[in-house]
C-alpha cells in the first residue's frame, strides 16, 4: 500500500457514525483543491488521526492496490492482503463470494453472513445479517476499509467484521475508459465521467458491462453496473444524492463431490445441465445524506441519511421432481422481490478532552417470496429447468431499530480511551399465503446490547499499542428461522441468536521505509447456529453450543529504495467447537444423528492464510510484481469428514502508465494468475447436504487491461 495512505487525514463527519451505524451514506465530493490520496477517512474514527493511530485492527486497501490486483470485478482480487480475512472466489457468479473475518461468516453456504457490508455507507447486508457484494463498484472505489475485531460490534447485528467500500471523490474534471480482456471469454468495458459543476456542485457517473464464459461448462455470466453521484458543498452544509443499478444473469455449475473433484475439478455437476441451474438478480437503489456543521459550541455537526431500493432474484435449483412431490416442499425455483430502506440520524459533540457521537438508525427489508416447481408436465412430456406450479407464497420481513453512542476520552501522556455501545431490536416475521403445505407464518424479536471498550497508548512517534474488548450479537437469518426441526408449521422459535465475547491486543509501528502490525485475538461464542434437520426440501437449524476463535494476525511492508517494495500478511486461526453435538450426515435427515465431538474445527475456517508481494517500479518500464497467496486446509463440514487441501498460488503482473499529452494518460495492466496452473479448491460449499462441497479455483489465467483517462478527452 502506498505510504501516502497513512498520512494525516482530515476529519469527516461520517467517520464516527460509520463504526456505530449500518446505514450511512458517502460524503459529498472533496473540494478540488484538496491534495489527492493525501487524506483518508478511517472507519470508526471520531477525531482526526492517521491510520496507524486507530485503536483497533483495520486495514485500508487503496486505489492503486485495487487497480493492480486484477480487472476490479471481485473483492477476492485485492483483499488477500488483509490479515484475518479470507475472501474465496467461487468462480461461480450464481453464488456470491465466500467471506470470513477471524472465522465469523465461515459457515455460510451461500451469500455472506456474519460480516457487515457497506458500499458508500449504504448497507449491502440486510437487517437479518445476510448480505451480498456483487453490486460493489470496485473500479470507482477510492479504497476498501476492513475492520476486524471488537469494534466491529458497533455496527449492530451480525457484525463479526466490517467491509466498507468508499467511492473516489470528484477533484477535477476527468473522463476514463477501460477495456479488459482475459481467459475463459472474459471481457469488460467501463466508462466514468467526473466533473465539478460550479456553485459547489459535483457529479460522478459510471457504467460497466462484463461477460465471461467461465472455465467450467455451464458457468457463463454477465454483469452490468451503473451509478451516479451528485454532491453539493456549501459553507456549512454538505448534500449527497446517489443512485445505482445492477443486473447479473449467471449460470450455476454447482459444486462437486470428492470423487468428481479428484477426477476433474473443472467439470460441471451433471445436475447443472439437466436442470439448467441459473440465477438472475438485479438491484436498484437511491440514497441521500445531509450534513450541517456548526461553527461554535460543543455541537459540531448533525447528519441525516436515508436510502431505499429494490432487489429481484430468481434462481432455478437442481431439485428432482420426485423430491417436490412432498406436500410440504417449496419447489425448485426461488423467486423474490425485496424492498429495502433505512434511515440514520446522528450528532457529534466535542469538548476539550472528549469527543462523542450519538445517533439512532432503522433498517427494514420486505421480501415477497415465492417458490415454484422447476418442471412442467410428466413422463416423456416433462420439461426440466423451467418455472412451473406455485408451491410457496410468503411475505417475509426483517426490521432493526438501534440507538448508539461512541466516545473518545484523551487521558494524557499518549493515552486515549474509546468506548461505545449499540442497543437494538431485530424483528423477523413471515406471513404465509400458500397454506396447501401448512402454515409457516410466525415472528420473533431479539434485543441486544453491544458494548465495546478500547485503550490506545502512543508509546513513541510511529509506535502505538492498543487493546479492546466487546460483546457481539448475531441473529438467525430469515432462512434459518423459516422451518421447525420437528416438521410442524411456524417459525423456528426454539432457535436463539449467537452471542460473542471478543478481545484483542496489538501494536502498530511505522518508520519512513517500513511498517508492521501484530494483533492477538480471541472470540468465545455461545449458542452457535448449525443444521438440525434436512428433509423434504426444508432445512431446519439448531443451536449447537459454544465455539472458540483465537489467533494471530501479522502484516507489514518494506520499501528499501531503488524502486523496490514488499508487503505481506500472515494469519493463524484456531476456530473450534467447544461443545459436542449431533448433526445431519446426509439427506433425508429428520433428526441429527452424526456426532460432532468437541474440538472439531468450524466448517469453512482455514487454520492459516498468507499473502506475500514483491514489486519493483521504474519510471521507464513500469512496475513488475510477483504475488503468492496461500490458505491452509479447509474443513468442508462440521463432522470434519473431509477437507479441501491447502494450497499456494502465484501470480505475476506488469503495469505501465504514461502521460500522452493534452491531459490524457494511458495505463496498461497484464496479470498472469495461477502461474503454475495448480489444481485447487478455491472455495467449499459448507455443510452441503448433497455432499457436493468443492468448487475449483481458476486454472492459469491471463488478463489484459487498457485504461485511458484525462481531462483532455
Amino acid at each position: 500500500m502506498p505510504a501516502s495512505v497513512f498520512r494525516r487525514l482530515a476529519y469527516h463527519p461520517l467517520a464516527a457514525a460509520s463504526a456505530a451505524s449500518v446505514c450511512l451514506l458517502a460524503p459529498a465530493a472533496a473540494p478540488a483543491q484538496e491534495p489527492p490520496a493525501e487524506r483518508i477517512l478511517i472507519t470508526g474514527s471520531i477525531v482526526e488521526r492517521v491510520v496507524d493511530e486507530a485503536p483497533y485492527a483495520i486495514t485500508v486497501v487503496g486505489r492503486d492496490a485495487l487497480r493492480s490486483a486484477g480487472a476490479q470485478v471481485n473483492l477476492s482480487e485485492a483483499l488477500a492482503r488483509v490479515p484475518g480475512l479470507v475472501v474465496s472466489n467461487r468462480s461461480n457468479y450464481a453464488q456470491d463470494l465466500q467471506i470470513s473475518s477471524r472465522g465469523f461468516g465461515a459457515r455460510a453456504g451461500f451469500g455472506v453472513r456474519g460480516i457487515r457490508l457497506l458500499a458508500d455507507g449504504i448497507p449491502a447486508s440486510g437487517p437479518d445479517g445476510q448480505g451480498q457484494v456483487a453490486q460493489f463498484d470496485l473500479a470507482g472505489a477510492e479504497r476498501v476499509e476492513v475492520l476486524r475485531g471488537p469494534f466491529s460490534v458497533l455496527y449492530g447485528n451480525s457484525s463479526g467484521g466490517v467491509i466498507s467500500l468508499v467511492s473516489a471523490p470528484v477533484r477535477r474534471f476527468a473522463v476514463e475508459g477501460e477495456m479488459d480482456l482475459g481467459a475463459f471469454g472474459f471481457q469488460q468495458l467501463r466508462g466514468t465521467v467526473a466533473a465539478p459543476l460550479g456553485g459547489g456542485f459535483s457529479l460522478r457517473a459510471s457504467g460497466s458491462a462484463m461477460a465471461i464464459q467461465g472455465f467450467r461448462p455451464h458457468s457463463a455470466a454477465r454483469r452490468d453496473l451503473a451509478s451516479a453521484r451528485l454532491g453539493w458543498q456549501g459553507t456549512a452544509d454538505t448534500v449527497t444524492v446517489q443512485a445505482s443499478a445492477f443486473r447479473q444473469p449467471a449460470k450455476d455449475p454447482l459444486g462437486l463431490s470428492r470423487a468428481q473433484f479428484d477426477a476433474d475439478p473443472y467439470q460441471t455437476a451433471p445436475q447443472a445441465t439437466t436442470f439448467g441451474t441459473r440465477k438472475d438478480s438485479s438491484q436498484q437503489q437511491l440514497g441521500a445524506s445531509w450534513t450541517h456543521r456548526f461553527a461554535d459550541g460543543a455541537l459540531r455537526d448533525v447528519q441525516l441519511a436515508a436510502y431505499s431500493g429494490r432487489r429481484n432474484v430468481t434462481q432455478w435449483l437442481a431439485i428432482p421432481a420426485a423430491t417436490q412431490s412432498n406436500v410440504r416442499h417449496g419447489g425448485g425455483v426461488i423467486d423474490f422481490d425485496r424492498d429495502f430502506s433505512g434511515a440514520d440520524l446522528r450528532a457529534r459533540l466535542s469538548w476539550q478532552h472528549v469527543d462523542l457521537q450519538i445517533g439512532a438508525a432503522h433498517d427494514r427489508q420486505t421480501d415477497a417470496r415465492r417458490g415454484y416447481e422447476n418442471f412442467t408436465g410428466t413422463g416423456d412430456s416433462q420439461v426440466l429447468g423451467v418455472t412451473g406450479t406455485l408451491r410457496r407464497d410468503e411475505t417475509n420481513t426483517a426490521r432493526s431499530t438501534d440507538v448508539y453512542a461512541q466516545g473518545e476520552f484523551r487521558l494524557g501522556a499518549g493515552l486515549a480511551l474509546s468506548a461505545g455501545v449499540r442497543s437494538g431490536r431485530v424483528t423477523l416475521a413471515a406471513q404465509d399465503a400458500f397454506l396447501a403445505n401448512g402454515d409457516d407464518s410466525g415472528s420473533v424479536a431479539f434485543r441486544y446490547d453491544n458494548p465495546v471498550l478500547g485503550l490506545r497508548w502512543q508509546v513513541a512517534p510511529g509506535w502505538q499499542l492498543f487493546t479492546s474488548v466487546a460483546r457481539g450479537f448475531e441473529s438467525p437469518t430469515l432462512g434459518e428461522m423459516a422451518y421447525r426441526a420437528d416438521g410442524s408449521g411456524g417459525f423456528n422459535t426454539a432457535l436463539a441468536p449467537q452471542v460473542s465475547r471478543q478481545a484483542e491486543v496489538g501494536g502498530k509501528w511505522r518508520s519512513a521505509q517500513a511498517d508492521a502490525e501484530l494483533t492477538l485475538f480471541q472470540a468465545d461464542v455461545d449458542d452457535e447456529i448449525g443444521v438440525a434437520t434436512n428433509a423434504g426440501g426444508r432445512s431446519a437449524f439448531q443451536n449447537v453450543g459454544r465455539t472458540q476463535r483465537r489467533g494471530v494476525e501479522l502484516a507489514g511492508g518494506w520499501a528499501p529504495g531503488g524502486g523496490w517494495r514488499t508487503r505481506g500478511a500472515l494469519t493463524w486461526l484456531d476456530a473450534v467447537y467447544a461443545d459436542g453435538f449431533l448433526t445431519c450426515a446426509g439427506i433425508p435427515c429428520t433428526a441429527p444423528t452424526a456426532p460432532v465431538p468437541a474440538g472439531n474445527r468450524v466448517a469453512g475456517a482455514q487454520r492459516g492464510s498468507v499473502f506475500a508481494e514483491l514489486a519493483w517500479r521504474s519510471a521507464v518500464v513500469g512496475e513488475f510484481g510477483v504475488e503468492v497467496r496461500g490458505v491452509g486446509r479447509t474443513p468442508v463440514n462440521d463432522a470434519n469428514s473431509d477437507f479441501a487441501a491447502g494450497h499456494a498460488l502465484t501470480a505475476l503482473r506488469w503495469s505501465w502508465g504514461r502521460d500522452t499529452g493534452g491531459g490524457t494518460r494511458l495505463e496498461t495492466l497484464v496479470r498472469l494468475d495461477n502461474v503454475a496452473g495448480r489444481r485447487a479448491a478455491g472455495s467449499v460449499i459448507v455443510n452441503d447436504a448433497n455432499g457436493r462441497y468443492f468448487e475449483a479455483a481458476a486454472p492459469r489465467a491471463l488478463t489484459l487491461a487498457v485504461r485511458v483517462s484525462g481531462s483532455g478527452l
